[in-house]
């Protein structure tokens, strides 16, 4: 746009070079929102571990600018007239924790294998609100969730990209793919005549043709990822908890249909021979992974794939596993079994150097208590700073989001949590955040 009318004589007398400038200057004002500010956010942050696993820094400046983070300065920079301020000197910034394995759209409970018949989508919405707030209060900015009813997490993630409401950032896997009578069955246990036979539209294969319509539907759906069920499981109402329950084939053809869509696949697993087909079959992650023999480690350590510990959802299990009635027996019986294995697995994986990645299986557990589950990887043996790249850096690779999360470095995302204490003293310490900022906006701070 040209300057107004009054402005026009002035401006053609001008010499060439300065009209050229005034008018990019002026025309690109224009594209300029009123009111709007250039103002940085700085935090003065007295310690920062970043996840990347170097050495902690203290006394630093992180500029946030536009939702990311423009600088790192060493020394507390004096803020401009219009910055705003942010102290942590007296506390540990971190990266944004990343959990791997939630499921927001429910949470255990005595109740829950009845609320199958008398709750529906709206019910399981409005619970995913409430337990995603409670996610990103926790410090936990961005999750993957591994299954979920309705779909209700496709309809939460966007909700919360757009700014609808608060909470984590979100890959959602939708409905988690099993098969017939496997652990993501939807209808085990039900009574005949109401358990039919559900196909690949509902999450349920048999055979490699209905297992990439499956992975077709799920990007139908919205899904950014996919889950399968490789082995059975503690908590469905089917007798095994370990048995594989997909043939390699099957494996494969969900594992490069998944890639033609941009997809990567997160496999449930507790049985060893369950677990090396998933890797065979080229997944990403194994979740849980509790019977992993050395054969299987070494094949993890061969594909690259990573292991997803959810040591929480072990631990809770095997507590509720000694109170009557919280579980059905069935289950009762798995949960004592499974549970109270997986530290044991999870030091051994450490130990041989399998890749480890920070997830809960939140959901199975209560919601906002993921980082409970630093203080479980620490007694299991291993350190504090490994734990955390876990849940940072490590995370971001295993999301395919490196460039812009999982660390504290200029140019990535203003994801940022801080905690009063030193965590690689104390890592319980992540178990009450006193900040937590998304998108370069702080969404919790402590008085």
């Amino acid at each position: 746009m040209l300057p107004r009318p009054d402005c026009r004589r002035r401006f053609r007398i001008l010499p060439e070079v300065v009209r050229s400038f005034v008018f990019l200057v002026v025309s690109c004002s224009m594209l300029i929102p009123a009111g709007a500010s250039f103002a940085d956010t700085l935090i003065h942050a007295g310690r920062l571990i970043d996840g990347t696993g170097g050495a902690v820094q203290n006394e630093v400046t992180i500029v946030v600018r536009d939702g990311v983070i423009a600088e790192i300065e060493p020394g507390f920079r004096s803020p401009g007239a219009d910055d705003d301020l942010v102290d942590l000197k007296d506390a540990t910034v971190l990266p944004g924790l990343i959990d791997l394995h939630t499921h927001l759209s429910g949470e255990s409970n005595p109740r829950g294998y009845l609320e199958r018949f008398t709750s529906g989508p709206a019910h399981f919405a409005i619970q995913g609100v409430v337990h995603a707030g409670r996610t990103l209060d926790a410090g936990f900015t961005t999750v993957r969730d591994l299954g979920d009813r309705f779909e209700v997490t496709v309809a939460l993630r966007d909700a919360i990209a757009s700014g609808l409401i608060d909470g984590p950032r979100i890959f959602t896997a939708a409905k988690a793919i099993g098969t017939t009578g496997g652990h993501a069955d939807p209808t085990n246990n039900y009574r005949p005549d109401l358990m039919g036979d559900p196909g690949p539209e509902a999450g349920v294969v048999n055979g490699a043709e209905d297992a990439r319509k499956a992975v077709r539907q799920r990007y139908k759906d919205g899904a950014d990822l996919i889950k399968i069920t490789a082995t059975g499981g503690v908590l469905s109402m089917a007798k095994s908890g370990q048995n594989p329950q997909f043939t390699v084939k099957e494996i494969e053809a969900i594992v490069s249909t998944a890639t033609d869509y941009g997809f990567h696949v997160a496999a449930h697993a507790h049985g060893t021979e369950g677990i090396k087909r998933a890797v065979r079959g080229g997944v990403r992650t194994i979740e849980h992974g509790t019977f992993l023999d050395d054969e299987a480690m070494e094949l993890m350590k061969q594909h690259g794939t990573y292991l997803v510990p959810t040591l929480l959802a072990g631990a809770f299990v095997a507590e509720k596993a000694q109170i009557d009635g919280y579980y059905p027996e069935m289950i009762r019986a798995k949960a004592a079994e499974i549970g109270p294995l997986m530290a044991d697995t999870f030091r051994r994986a450490t130990e041989k150097g399998v890749p480890i990645a920070f997830g809960t299986d939140s959901g199975v557990s209560p919601h906002g208590e993921n980082a409970r589950e630093f203080g479980l990887m620490v007694e299991a043996g291993m350190s504090p700073m490994d734990a955390i790249v876990a849940a940072t850096s490590v995370a971001a690779e295993v999301l395919g989001e490196s460039e812009m999360l999982g660390t504290v470095e200029a140019g990535k995302v203003a994801d940022l949590v801080a905690v009063d204490g030193d965590p690689l003293a104390d890592i319980t310490e992540l178990e009450s955040v006193d900040l937590v900022m998304k998108d370069g906006r702080v969404v919790k701070r402590s008085e």
